[in-house]
């Protein structure tokens, strides 16, 4: 990568990372001139890499769900080749968060922020419809797949109203969202 093209890669990086604290501050009302403030940029030098506000925050939408992608494609074992390794790639990458104190919520929130702002909803659309996508490819029952991704989408957003979470509680629903992934048939028949 050259010079001029890795610049302007970093300097996305930065104005996106300073309008996730902003708007996780903020909301989704926050202000470009407080978004370059935050990124230590001018005004013009953002709206040059985002030609407008909306455009930023369709960005910043599209990068929390590539962050969580990449995260969840991480934590697959290359080892594990039996169906449902996806979905446990999943239930891993969101308890690591959890344990670590890292940023599952706050992620959550900043989603659910931007989904306010035109043309986000679509985004998160898409995003849903890729994850479906890809637990239907990845060999559990759409029951199994459904229940243990919602679930663990529900113990990232718990904390939030607990006021954090036990680790230890968080330690047990993984191994349990775990032990059901290892199974493949329906949960129950309908």
């Amino acid at each position: 990568m050259e010079g001029r093209e890795r610049d302007t890669v970093r300097t996305r990086r930065v104005v996106l990372d300073a309008a996730a604290k902003v708007v996780g501050t903020h909301g989704s009302g926050a202000s470009v001139d407080a978004i370059a403030r935050q990124a230590g940029v001018s005004k013009g030098g953002l709206l040059h890499h985002f030609r407008s506000r909306e455009q930023l925050l369709l960005a910043l939408a599209e990068d929390l769900a590539e962050q969580f992608t990449a995260a969840v494609y991480a934590a697959v074992d290359p080892r594990d080749h039996a169906p449902g390794r996806l979905v446990r790639g999943y239930v891993n990458a969101t308890f690591d968060d959890l344990l670590d104190g890292s940023t599952v919520p706050e992620q959550a929130v900043l989603a659910a922020t931007l989904s306010t702002v035109p043309g986000v909803a679509e985004v998160l659309q898409r995003d849903k419809q890729r994850w479906k996508e890809a637990f239907d490819a990845d060999g559990l029952h759409p029951q199994r797949a459904l229940l243990i991704v919602r679930a663990a989408d529900g113990a990232a957003i718990a904390g939030l109203y607990e006021g954090g979470s036990d680790p230890e509680e968080l330690q047990h629903a993984r191994e349990l969202l775990l032990a059901l992934s290892r199974d493949d048939g329906p949960l129950v028949n309908l």
